[in-house]
């Protein structure tokens, strides 16, 4: 069958497909997000300063980095549904080595099994990306695509809401002012207590992978054949780094995920230090934002708006908010209050909603990155896009980056981190993605973007 069409042969079998396919994302968007009420907690259980508790976005993402690779290895002999099986078996053992973890309350453990979730959902991604763009029409890709992060960053929304109606019930009484007036062996049975609370839910967790891998194994999920390059000359994995549009690309999905993370991950810890009541639930303002983009992009692009000019407004608006979150005020709630009042959202601090709406300018900015950055590749297409792949270890760096800076100085301030990278993707938007060689100049860069 050739690889344009409709790989599964009919619009039921897509449909079907999409459904099981719309779950996976969901799983790993609820094991992602996970993370932004996972810091602040687990800061109280280990007794952790910011740089420490930020340790769990660099266990998480660098598994993306380190597995990238040897998943696709494995794909290669498993074939995409084992894949996505293997996947889910391998994340719920992450889940298990969660029971340990609390009831013994060590930081390393909990940071292996933050790992050990991750590399099965690194499997997952591998193999469910490309499922689901080959399970239809290619000129549909885009479209399904963006469904599928809609139930990822949906995920986002309830995620801490979970967390905090399971494990949050009454956390003001293990505040650092409460902890600080018992001895050691009262903190320590303190935190001992919180830290047990997780022991059920992720028991749970464990159990649910298990079952839900065990109904893809068993369901009517066509296993597509993996698409292989025929008659082609030998790709050198270096020879990638002779296209600039793409080594800038990877640079500037780094930066992205950096500050994607440091978005959504930090703000639990930010809410947390200003005194935010709902600092558990933070993450879901900020994935609430991020919806927002992605329903956007679903109804402009490319009606209404390119993928360039997308990219373009991520970056600007992403340099305002950033200004926002560094100078507005850490009392004020106005804006919440304006924004989302409306809707009984409870309101936060100006500074706290700025960081919530970098939500909305980071949605755009991978799916318009990718396309511009894998352009005229050729042979390298598979190269580039594991290169591209490589550029979400920002999130296992730049968020220890801010946790460095806001123990050494202020929160607040430190939150400056965020502009260079949304800078550099202003960069890549107005005339990174053009380069098509290191020596090009200006003249044959708009004649190549005028012709790409």
């Amino acid at each position: 069958m050739n690889n344009n069409d409709q790989a599964t042969g009919s619009t039921r079998d897509v449909v079907i497909a999409m459904l099981f396919i719309s779950l996976l994302f969901f799983i790993l968007g609820f094991a992602t997000w996970l993370n932004g009420s996972l810091i602040p907690f687990l800061k109280i259980v280990c007794d952790l300063n910011n740089f420490q508790a930020l340790w769990v976005t660099f266990a998480f993402y660098i598994a993306y980095t380190v597995m990238a690779l040897p998943s696709a290895a494995i794909l290669s002999r498993t074939g995409y549904k084992n894949g996505m099986t293997l996947g889910l078996g391998i994340m719920a053992i992450g889940a298990l080595l969660f029971i340990p973890a609390a009831r013994s309350s060590y930081y390393g453990f909990f940071l292996l099994a933050l790992f050990t979730l991750a590399t099965g959902m690194t499997l997952m991604q591998t193999a469910i990306n490309p499922y689901i763009v080959c399970i239809g029409s290619r000129d549909s890709a885009a479209m399904r695509i963006s469904i599928m992060g809609l139930f990822n960053k949906g995920a986002g929304i309830v995620v801490p809401l979970v967390f905090s109606a399971l494990i949050l019930s009454g956390i003001d009484k293990y505040s650092d002012a409460a902890l600080a007036v018992l001895d050691q062996a009262g903190r320590e049975a303190m935190r001992s207590e919180l830290s047990s609370r997780l022991i059920f839910p992720y028991a749970i967790m464990a159990g649910g992978l298990l079952v839900f891998m065990l109904i893809i194994h068993f369901s009517s999920l066509p296993d597509l054949p993996l698409e292989k390059e025929e008659n082609q000359p030998a790709v050198k994995k270096l020879g990638v780094l002779q296209f600039p549009q793409l080594v800038l690309g990877a640079l500037s999905l780094f930066a992205y995920v950096g500050v994607e993370v440091i978005a959504g991950d930090t703000i639990g810890l930010y809410g947390r230090h200003l005194g935010v009541k709902t600092y558990a639930v933070l993450t879901s303002y900020t994935m609430g934002f991020m919806v927002l983009g992605y329903l956007i992009g679903a109804t402009m692009i490319p009606k209404l708006m390119s993928q360039k000019t997308a990219l373009l407004l991520s970056a600007v608006s992403g340099v305002f908010f950033t200004a926002g979150v560094a100078l507005s005020s850490p009392i004020e709630t106005g804006i919440s209050q304006t924004l989302l009042g409306w809707a009984g959202v409870p309101a936060v601090p100006n500074t706290v909603m700025f960081l919530a709406m970098l939500g909305l300018a980071n949605a755009l900015v991978w799916p318009a990155i990718w396309p511009l950055a894998l352009q005229g590749l050729g042979k390298y297409t598979a190269a580039g896009s594991a290169l591209l792949i490589m550029g979400i270890a920002g999130g296992a760096l730049l968020p220890m980056l801010y946790g460095r800076l806001s123990d050494a100085g202020n929160s607040q301030t430190a939150y400056w981190v965020m502009l260079p990278c949304y800078l550099m993707i202003f960069f890549y938007a107005v005339k990174g993605y053009k380069l098509r060689s290191w020596g090009a100049d200006t003249g044959s860069l708009e004649r190549v973007d005028q012709t790409g």
